[in-house]
């Protein structure tokens, strides 16, 4: 059961719906004559609850409650209903991962569906519940101006996990030309699939947000403003994302290749130097084997054989890397 506690103040009459133990997990907030509904991890029962109480088809209602569900817009006669991912970076995972968003704007309602990880989102909700002059910025002109608010606000929170990203490509960037470059792989590898799973989350919703604005304008009762300058602002934001990770993703694929090609020429560096070394004690592992046998050769008697052996070594060692070094082989 939920139970509703009103607070009044000087300008609004404003609801709180608040979910208590064995009750449902509803909040939401009124200014003027727009509420907003906000519901964190749904479960069947809340959404059982927005099928009482709103004309939601049932379809959106199950579509609220999947985790696969692509970012769209599906429009009704009285409602839009929308679905947005938003990304958000997992420390555990070390991969950027997407959150969804489900919400239903109607003319006197917004109703946001989410798992509560999107921070702005629950800030700014507990921000209007709690300043004035904020909700009655963002409630005043309609509900498709609080929408824009909303994904306004979640558009930029991905500017944070972009730069960190950027930080990342230049520490590795860094590491790729340190003497002791060992993990640079791994790092590489992470950094990739980090921007193609951010890619993958904001390409659909470049799709759905730049659509957003013609559908809204079909409902002028939604918004006091032309909405037309306010999501194309949100199109731009997403723009600039889009073209920040594809120079990411060109940067992490030259810096693939830079260390690949440093990793090789090190390999071949030291290929040549154990070539040069095997070269080198190959005749003077024959010479010490001649005078490892049972039969006479020459100096063999001599208490000078040891030393006259370590000459001719000398002298072979000595014309070989003569040889070496005037073809520029080392």
């Amino acid at each position: 059961m939920v139970i509703p506690r009103m607070r009044k103040g000087k300008k609004a009459v404003v609801p709180e719906v608040v979910k208590e133990e064995g009750q449902l997990n509803i909040e939401s907030v009124t200014w003027g004559e727009l509420t907003w509904v906000n519901i964190e991890t749904p479960t069947k029962e809340e959404t059982d609850y927005l099928a009482e109480k709103y004309p939601f088809h049932p379809l959106d209602l199950d579509d609220c409650l999947s985790r696969i569900q692509r970012p769209k817009i599906d429009i009704y006669d009285d409602y839009l209903f929308l679905v947005f991912h938003f990304p958000v970076f997992s420390v555990e995972m070390r991969v950027t991962t997407p959150s969804q968003v489900s919400v239903f704007i109607g003319e006197n309602y917004l109703i946001t569906l989410h798992k509560g990880d999107l921070k702005p989102l629950v800030k700014l909700f507990n921000q209007c519940q709690t300043e004035e002059e904020i909700g009655l910025e963002h409630f005043s002109q309609g509900s498709a101006y609080l929408l824009y608010r909303i994904i306004d606000r979640l558009v930029d929170y991905s500017f944070p996990i972009l730069n960190k990203i950027g930080g990342n490509i230049e520490a590795v960037e860094d590491a790729i030309f340190a003497v002791k470059a060992r993990g640079t792989v791994r790092e590489i590898s992470a950094l990739r699939r980090d921007v193609i799973s951010f890619r993958r989350i904001i390409w659909p919703m470049r799709a759905v947000i730049g659509s957003l604005e013609p559908k809204i304008r079909r409902y002028a009762k939604f918004s006091k403003r032309d909405p037309d300058v306010y999501f194309g602002d949100m199109v731009d934001h997403l723009d600039k994302i889009w073209d920040a990770l594809d120079e990411y993703k060109e940067i992490i694929e030259g810096l693939n290749d830079t260390y690949d090609s440093i990793a090789s020429n090190r390999t071949n560096e030291v290929m040549r130097m154990l070539t040069v070394i095997a070269t080198i004690l190959l005749p003077l592992t024959v010479i010490a084997s001649l005078y490892g046998m049972n039969v006479p050769l020459p100096f063999q008697d001599s208490h000078y054989s040891f030393l006259i052996v370590f000459f001719i070594w000398a002298v072979v060692v000595a014309g070989m890397l003569y040889f070496f070094r005037r073809h520029h082989w080392i």
